[in-house]
């Protein structure tokens, strides 16, 4: 085990996702045993992910069946939730229309938590009627939506909001392409950027620590990603541990830029105590 005084003084303990607890539905060895093991101990954990795909509740439920970890929704943070949260507070977004470039799971955050009319079928709306554009992985993405995109951005008033920019994310096969890689393709279509909410932006790391009444210095982000999930971490003033079971290989680290350098480094979570 790793015994540090950084771990033994923090109270929060965030991890990601895709790559730490699971690939695809194949459960990584010794993440569920870390999770029960700081719980028992009286640490606090919670979940942070930059997958848009699903709901909160639907992520409760891949961790109970794929991790047999029983948690709370609570405790589950995702780029979908953090984008909600960010429109319901930053942009009175209750009762303005999104047009919604992404998976169920993304339309429902967006009606349940900020009050947003959700358009997800390019041209049933006029797309000056359009309010927001958000963007997040979605595996049934056209032309026509991307054309759709444009005009509410480009034509109407829309602001361009993407929930992620990660190109890829890991599967049991390898990685595969994620949100922003079609982020890109509105951004290169309308020649704008957008407003991104996810890792390594703050906005979700900074709710988790509001939520929980806690400090940064008091948690650890532990991530696969060394541009997202450290990145995030080091932002927020938080210890990053960075987990070798992902997308990231230990030579990476010693290339890496400064802000996206953790302060550790492990092949498995077994040695996270």
């Amino acid at each position: 085990m790793l015994h540090s005084d950084v771990f033994l003084s923090a109270t929060i303990y965030v991890f990601d996702l895709d790559g730490v607890m699971y690939l695809g539905d194949t459960p990584i060895p010794y993440a569920t045993q870390a999770v029960e093991r700081l719980q028992n101990s009286g640490k606090r954990v919670y979940f942070l992910t930059n997958n848009s795909g699903k709901t909160r509740e639907a992520y409760q439920t891949k961790l109970r069946e794929v991790n047999d970890l029983n948690v709370t929704v609570d405790q589950i943070y995702t780029s979908a939730y953090a984008t909600s949260l960010f429109l319901r507070d930053h942009r009175a977004a209750a009762g303005k229309t999104v047009f919604v470039i992404g998976e169920p799971g993304l339309a429902q955050e967006l009606e349940q938590t900020a009050g947003l009319k959700t358009v997800v079928a390019p041209f049933e709306t006029p797309s000056t009627e359009i309010d927001f554009v958000v963007v997040g992985i979605d595996r049934n993405f056209t032309y026509e939506k991307l054309r759709y995109a444009h005009e509410a951005i480009t034509r109407g008033h829309a602001e361009f909001i993407a929930t992620n920019r990660d190109s890829t994310f890991p599967m049991e096969h390898g990685e595969i392409p994620g949100g922003g890689s079609i982020v890109a393709s509105v951004a290169c279509a309308t020649g704008r950027e957008p407003l991104t909410i996810g890792k390594p932006e703050p906005h979700a790391y900074e709710a988790i620590l509001e939520a929980a009444s806690a400090t940064a210095a008091d948690s650890v982000m532990i991530g696969d990603r060394l541009d997202t999930d450290i990145a995030v971490g080091k932002r927020a003033g938080a210890h990053t541990v960075l987990v070798l079971t992902g997308v990231t290989a230990r030579d990476a680290v010693s290339s890496a830029p400064k802000e996206w350098l953790p302060e550790f480094v492990l092949d498995d979570l077994r040695q996270l105590n």
